[in-house]
């Protein structure tokens, strides 16, 4: 008996999805163990250090590097057939990225996301302005023609969300950290772009510093014109055809994130899926993957879910291919950028956020925020420079 866990919504569905497995592999019977997402880490830590994982879990991928130097995940090169089944070519490079690890594939993507542009194209046709911005001096433009106009606050930026900053700092060409990850690189010319780019939005009164809870129904406010930019991901296009009425559904659309001089980069997020090393049905759990990223499949979780597809091939068929609210994120994902693969990223990305709501705010300037957040990330790195240099010595 082959034991799955999974989070959420995808839980309920890959009880569906397993049906379909187990009739093609008679001998095999899977278990799928549903965690609420807001649980499953801790679960899964707790399961490692109690040697009581499953066979075959699914993972933010946000969460492999720290799961690997547990050493807790089986590396999939030799289990999966990703030559022939699940090529890497036909995934999109930057979310392929965040399963390697150490040069080493620890997992294998189940569905992507990444952060884009939701806009309001007739405000903004409106405004003089009749495509969505594609550089950030288009960007400026437009958020100070609509604010000039009749929406006073353009941009929805809720201070608690790190994902927007994350995104604007990806673009730049300087690494996160240094040093092989042993070290903050926040005091860098493209990070202090980037953050002044982001803290630019707030004080020009383009978006209201509050957090996410403080907008109320962002779908109803989208509706009414309260703003008319809104960086987030692919779950809100469902969000706005179910809540906003037929009259409206031309008047939005989605575009790819602008970047400095252009197109820009992206957050390289999503779920992938794993296989525990202290599994003793690794040959199963490595087929069960094969079968729930085979193109069939992928397409029916799509259909199931609303997740995004992490196999362009996938994305060449309907529904996806005459969506065209979903055909900037087909775009984006070919500019996304995976966030730095140490265990401790998860922590050092919130006090980004922390630190860039006091500067918004105007409890802390700039450069003091810059040291203070390179401090707190190199003490948070510590026993990683410790455990490398032993490693190295």
């Amino acid at each position: 008996m082959l034991r799955f866990w999974a989070m959420g919504r995808e839980g309920e569905v890959a009880a569906e999805l397993v049906a379909g497995f187990e009739r093609e592999h008679p001998g095999v019977r899977v278990r799928v163990e549903q965690l609420p997402w807001s649980a499953a880490h801790e679960k899964i830590l707790t399961a490692v250090a109690g040697d009581a994982t499953p066979d075959i879990a699914q993972m933010g991928n946000t969460w492999l590097a720290e799961m690997d130097a547990l050493h807790a995940l089986e590396p999939l090169e030799g289990l999966v057939d990703v030559q022939q089944r699940l090529p890497a070519a036909d995934h999109f490079e930057g979310i392929w990225q965040t399963n390697q690890v150490g040069g080493r594939l620890v997992g294998v993507p189940w569905y992507v996301d990444t952060r884009l542009l939701f806009y309001r194209a007739d405000l903004l046709r409106d405004a003089g302005h009749p495509q969505a911005p594609r550089s950030w001096v288009e960007w400026q433009a437009a958020m100070q023609a609509l604010h000039a106009g009749a929406v006073p606050h353009p941009m929805i930026l809720p201070l608690d969300e790190f994902q927007p900053l994350l995104a604007l700092a990806l673009q730049q060409p300087e690494p996160l950290l240094r040093d092989g990850g042993r070290r903050g690189n926040f005091d860098t010319p493209g990070f202090r772009r980037a953050l002044d780019f982001y803290v630019e939005m707030y004080r020009r009164g383009w978006a209201p510093s509050a957090g996410e809870g403080e907008f109320g129904n962002v779908a109803q406010e989208f509706g009414r014109g309260r703003f008319a930019f809104y960086i987030t991901g692919p779950w809100y296009i469902g969000e706005f055809r179910r809540r906003l009425p037929a009259a409206m559904q031309e008047r939005w659309n989605t575009a790819p994130l602008p970047g400095p001089d252009g197109p820009g980069m992206s957050v390289a997020g999503g779920s992938s899926l794993v296989v525990f090393r202290r599994s003793k049905l690794k040959p199963e759990a490595a087929r069960l993957i094969e079968y729930l990223c085979r193109h069939d499949v992928q397409q029916r979780f799509y259909g199931l879910t609303g997740n995004l597809p992490p196999r362009r091939s996938v994305w060449t068929q309907p529904p996806l291919a005459t969506d065209d609210k979903a055909r900037a994120f087909r775009d984006q994902l070919e500019r996304v950028r995976p966030s730095p693969a140490v265990p401790e990223w998860e922590r050092i990305v919130q006090e980004m956020q922390l630190v860039a709501e006091r500067i918004v705010r105007g409890r802390m300037p700039v450069p003091q925020a810059l040291q203070a957040l390179n401090a707190r990330t190199d003490a948070m790195l510590e026993k990683r420079r410790w455990l490398l240099d032993r490693g190295s010595s």
